[in-house]
């Protein structure tokens, strides 16, 4: 089994996406992840469909153990702060200050141990005029400017799943990784900032850059004109995406695949930077013709000619796809109480060892919370604080 953090202990206080995905993403790398809990509701996001064991909640915490902690009484937070002198990262997401009264803010948290990675995610950073404002996903995406290039002014609605929170996470994970290896050298700890609003602006960096260079805001319709990626839809109703790059050889190659190498004569389309200024216009040539036969006639002829490109898929389609079935991303396990569960597994691979990479199901509320107070049971007591809850 591949651990690369083995021997890591991550105390995650967490909820919904951000800090439970960054410390998930950890997790899969082999460290040893405490999901901190309010006793009797636990994270949010157990309960965001059904029961405490809903899908939402499976998709960012497996590999995790779970300890419930009621932080009214005394001897909880006891608990709490044994786990963090114990501990070699804290991951948090919350609103800044939130940590103050559960006796983890900035200095509390490096008090008890100098050596600990204090991961604090907030929405917009710890200061500034809109610290005090709830961030979810849709809330950066929007004011990060992410949203605009994908929500058409037209007929606004929002699309896809939720970017700003796993972005956040996966930056988060990048921080905390580069803070462990610095404590590897200098033996202190660091307080590691991420802000939904400056990790989706940062993750839209070419965007940003476009911008700085030439003066234009950009729209919805930029990425597939300047990449030259079109969708199209097939006779049989299903849709093939296409991205043609800057290579000729792939413009070529699609004459080819359709079977019009006349418009390789065609001053609209002659150059890469004609194409890229007529991008309405392709589409308008292409779209008859690739709604003149179905998917499954375009498929071949497409990989025949090297032409970049992929059916659109739906969930169910991915999963039974034989590229996704050869890499065997598409895993299951067994909880003893819940069941199977289905999910991904990590796509971080070492040594090409697919096998060693081993997962433990999502827990169940406090599933491992006597074994966790047995943990600390064998450890040096920590002197109780009250926090704001109890004063």
């Amino acid at each position: 089994m591949t651990r690369v953090l083995a021997g890591i202990r991550v105390i995650e206080f967490g909820r919904f996406i951000t800090g439970p995905y960054a410390a998930m993403l950890l997790a899969d790398l082999g460290a040893d992840v405490v999901k901190v809990e309010r006793a009797g509701s636990g994270d949010p996001f157990r309960s965001f469909e059904k029961g405490l064991y809903g899908p939402q909640f499976q998709a960012f915490n497996r590999n995790k153990r779970s300890i419930a902690l009621d932080f009214a009484l005394e001897e909880d937070q006891i608990a709490f702060r044994e786990l963090i002198v114990g501990a070699d990262v804290l991951i948090q997401n919350s609103r800044p200050g939130a940590g103050d009264k559960f006796g983890i803010g900035p200095e509390q948290a490096r008090a008890l141990n100098p050596r600990l990675v204090h991961c604090e995610i907030t929405g917009f950073g710890r200061d500034g005029p809109y610290t005090h404002r709830p961030a979810y996903d849709t809330v950066a995406q929007a004011l990060s400017g992410f949203l605009s290039m994908f929500v058409s002014p037209d007929e606004p609605r929002i699309v896809g799943p939720a970017v700003s929170d796993s972005v956040t996470g996966l930056y988060a994970a990048l921080g905390i990784m580069g803070a462990l290896m610095e404590r590897e050298r200098t033996g202190k700890g660091r307080l590691v900032e991420i802000s939904m609003l400056e990790a989706t602006m940062h993750f839209a960096v070419e965007q940003f850059q476009g911008y700085f260079v030439n003066g234009k805001v950009p729209s919805p319709r930029d990425r597939g004109r300047v990449s030259q990626s079109l969708a199209l839809s097939c006779a049989d109703g299903r849709t093939i995406a296409l991205h043609l790059s800057s290579p000729p050889k792939f413009w070529n190659g699609l004459l080819q695949a359709i079977g019009r190498p006349d418009l390789a004569e065609d001053p609209r389309f002659a150059q890469r930077m004609d194409r890229v200024r007529n991008h309405d216009q392709l589409e308008d040539v292409l779209r008859p013709i690739f709604a003149s036969q179905p998917r499954a006639h375009w498929l071949p002829l497409l990989e025949a000619a090297d032409v970049p490109h992929a059916p659109v898929l739906g969930a169910d389609e991915v999963v039974a796809d034989p590229q996704v079935r050869h890499l065997g991303i598409d895993q299951t396990m067994t909880h003893p109480t819940e069941g199977k569960v289905r999910t991904l597994r990590t796509p971080i691979i070492y040594d090409g060892n697919r096998d060693g990479i081993a997962m433990t199901p999502p827990p169940v509320l406090d599933e491992h919370g006597a074994e966790i107070r047995r943990e600390l049971a064998a450890g040096a007591p920590v002197p109780a604080r009250k926090t704001s809850e109890t004063a």
